[in-house]
């Protein structure tokens, strides 16, 4: 019999914190300064009085600055959105929901427009149309790009001098190095339901906007990101903590396809000890026409998937870890000698030189890579406005589940996923408002308690979890994971014995912690192999698994999925 977790723990629905010393109040709260971030705050500014953008790092610090590759959508008069629907759809293992990647093509054009009318500049191709390329699982040649393989640097450029333009306004106040700690909510309805009325936070700033604090507002945008910091190794920046996605469960929202994590198949090896996150060969290498090889120089893809190095992502980062199974080698090889240093130098100046910081000249050598956490395809459950469970609660971008991905993104669908529903999410909000149904409400306290994590144990989470609900998972691996994860005290604030305080490397920790178990327990729940999810256990997808698989907390704080 397989081994299976323990019941489901009983996790505290709030994180342990001082009480706020400051209060505000906004009409929206949009937190993030990625793409959608950034998107919904100038959306709901001309519509919605008072808009609170709140952000933890610098305004310019969003995730989207990383993003290499480009943003898909259906440009060229060959290509159509519903090629664009049938490319996303396949790639997503017959997850995706049809409606929510409908929308995701048919309005992706239009907001790439928006982009550019905001002042994002893209490739421009000899005859001055914009430059497109092709990644994998695409048929087509749908993505744009800027400066080379500064994409996301290029978009969240435009759209911060777009804030700052009008950061003065009152209508709009930016918060900055501020971690949100809760959503809060108000006391249950006769039907048990909620509302989402504000937010605590904590501020790293000087005056009237520092420490605990909490602000209040009918409407909350969650944009917050991914999770990469819940795995050892990530090309995510080192903010990536899940914060979003544990702030929702604790609010009492449903997530969902959390098991569905994307591993980068390409990302720069760089050994044994590396952590943190690492430097990523943009998928567009490829599309340009790398080849994968092995150790001893062979080359693998033609024989695992007819598109060879451009099938879907999932599909590769598999067979670059079974082929390093086989070789006995930490890494495989990205061979991009045949491009020429000029052509790699101009199409790719970003990684160029980071790969020569490294010491690597990938004109005369192959590239160590190996798969690496990247992107998430789960979250906060939605619907097509960006609605959660918890109702003036919204998720948007990469910590939002829409039902676009499934079990697999397709290949630059996250920048496309950001503005399309950001910019639904926007509009939402911006008529509920006026409508006058979305109302302050009264925070109450929620049962369950307070939960703190040692920043120290943050290591060893990461650890645990990349063994064990990393690429490949197993039973017996996950069932050892959740094991693992449940003697790390959740209550470090109450043990004498260990050192920890209320501040931002425990209270991300103590995210990171949460994250993690409840994507084990999905992880486990699921018995088959589909898209980012890999059992060796149960190698192969099932069609009584063609359905999501759900996490809540239950009104004791027990964690729930099914």
């Amino acid at each position: 019999m397989s081994p299976t977790p323990g019941p489901g723990p009983r996790l505290a629905r709030s994180l342990a914190a001082p009480a706020p010393g400051w209060t505000a109040e906004a009409d929206a709260i949009v937190i993030g300064s990625g793409i959608a971030g950034l998107t919904a705050a100038l959306e709901l500014r001309t519509h919605v009085p008072r808009v609170l953008l709140v952000t933890k790092g610098r305004l310019q610090s969003g995730s989207t600055v990383w993003a290499q590759g480009g943003i898909a959508a259906a440009l060229d008069p060959s290509d159509s959105p519903g090629a664009h629907l049938a490319d996303t759809l396949t790639a997503g293992g017959g997850l995706s929901d049809p409606d929510a990647v409908q929308v995701l093509v048919t309005e992706g054009p239009a907001r790439v427009r928006e982009l550019m009318a905001r002042g994002a500049v893209f490739d421009r191709a000899a005859d001055g149309d914009i430059a497109l390329t092709r990644e994998g699982g695409h048929h087509a040649d749908r993505i744009a790009h800027a400066g080379g393989d500064a994409t996301g640097a290029e978009i969240s450029r435009a759209l911060v001098a777009q804030i700052e333009a009008v950061r003065h306004d009152p209508g709009i106040e930016v918060v900055e190095n501020a971690l949100v700690l809760d959503v809060l909510t108000t006391a249950p309805a006769a039907d048990g339901a909620r509302r989402a009325c504000g937010i605590t936070l904590h501020v790293r700033g000087e005056g009237s906007r520092d420490g605990v604090g909490a602000v209040l507002a009918p409407a909350v945008i969650l944009a917050t990101g991914g999770i990469g910091q819940v795995f050892r190794s990530s090309t995510n920046p080192a903010g990536a903590t899940g914060d979003g996605i544990a702030a929702a469960l604790r609010a009492g929202a449903v997530l969902g396809d959390l098991e569905f994590v994307q591993f980068h198949p390409t990302v720069l090896w760089l050994g044994s000890g590396a952590k943190g996150q690492l430097p990523l060969i943009s998928e567009a290498v490829r599309g340009e026409g790398a080849l994968l090889l092995d150790v001893d120089g062979h080359r693998f893809m033609p024989g695992v998937h007819e598109m060879a190095e451009l099938a879907p992502r999932d599909i590769v980062a598999h067979a670059i870890v079974r082929q390093m199974a086989a070789t006995g080698a930490d890494n495989v090889l990205l061979d991009t000698r045949h491009l020429g240093r000029d052509f790699l130098r101009t199409r790719f100046p970003t990684i160029n030189a980071r790969l020569l910081e490294a010491g690597i000249d990938w004109s005369e050598e192959p590239v160590p890579v190996a798969p690496a956490q990247h992107y998430h395809s789960g979250g906060v459950v939605t619907d097509l406005d960006g609605r959660t469970s918890v109702d003036g609660l919204y998720a948007v971008g990469e910590v939002a589940c829409t039902g676009v991905h499934g079990a697999n993104r397709l290949a630059s669908n996250s920048l496309l996923e950001g503005i399309v529903f950001a910019s639904r999410a926007a509009r939402d909000v911006a008529a509920r408002f006026a409508d006058g149904e979305l109302k302050p409400g009264e925070p109450a306290e929620r049962p369950g308690g307070s939960a703190l994590v040692a920043a120290a144990a943050r290591s060893r989470i990461q650890k645990v979890t990349s063994a064990g609900s990393g690429v490949i998972r197993s039973a017996r691996s996950l069932a050892d994971v959740d094991e693992r994860l449940r003697a790390v005290r959740a209550d470090a604030h109450l043990a004498a014995e260990v050192v920890a305080e209320p501040q931002a490397a425990e209270w991300e920790t103590t995210n990171v912690h949460m994250v993690a178990r409840a994507l084990t327990r999905a992880a486990w729940l699921r018995e088959e192999t589909r898209g980012g999810h890999y059992r060796t256990d149960f190698p192969r997808p099932e069609d009584a698994w063609k359905r999501r698989v759900r996490v809540w907390l239950d009104d004791a704080g027990v964690l729930q999925a099914r």
